[in-house]
């Protein structure tokens, strides 16, 4: 077996030591191996107030191998997830019933946590110009392209 064959048998029991040494050491090692972890980023928080659209993305980012995603549909909700444990990553719906996503995007942008705005509308003409270029998905999305934006997220490519 040539050594590009060989490459995922080495990588999945790599992926399986690392998880055990995550379950032996707890919170103490995780952060610094979370990024490793197939390169997404190992806590999601999703803003979304359409709860069927909300699972939705919830099951793919799990299924993409995401370790916790947790769910707001306002932005109270969303604040106090992230005064309770910050995310590694979060995806913003920018309509929210009553209300926008951008306090939320404030906060996570002052403590350097990267995020991705979604929107079922075209073009950006929701997005104050503080947040004109930053990262945003249409709403369907392809598995594909938000998992290409968790991605960038652990590069540190997303909001920073």
């Amino acid at each position: 077996m040539d050594e590009g064959q060989d490459r995922p048998q080495r990588c999945a029991a790599g992926r399986t030591v690392l998880r055990q040494l995550i379950a032996l050491t707890g919170t103490f090692v995780a952060p610094m191996l979370d990024p490793l972890r197939d390169g997404l980023p190992g806590d999601v928080l999703v803003v979304e107030d359409d709860p069927i659209i909300a699972l939705d993305f919830e099951d793919t980012i799990l299924r993409l191998g995401v370790k916790s995603v947790r769910t707001a549909g306002n932005v109270a909700r969303a604040l106090q997830f992230i005064d309770e444990r910050a995310p590694d990553f979060a995806l913003l719906d920018i309509g929210l019933v009553r209300e926008n996503s951008f306090a939320v995007a404030e906060r996570l942008e002052a403590l350097g946590i990267p995020f991705t705005f979604v929107s079922g509308y075209d073009g950006g003409a929701a997005l104050t110009d503080a947040f004109a270029q930053k990262p945003r998905l249409p709403k369907p999305c392809t598995t594909d392209a938000l998992e290409a934006a968790l991605k960038r997220a652990v590069a540190g490519g997303a909001a920073r």
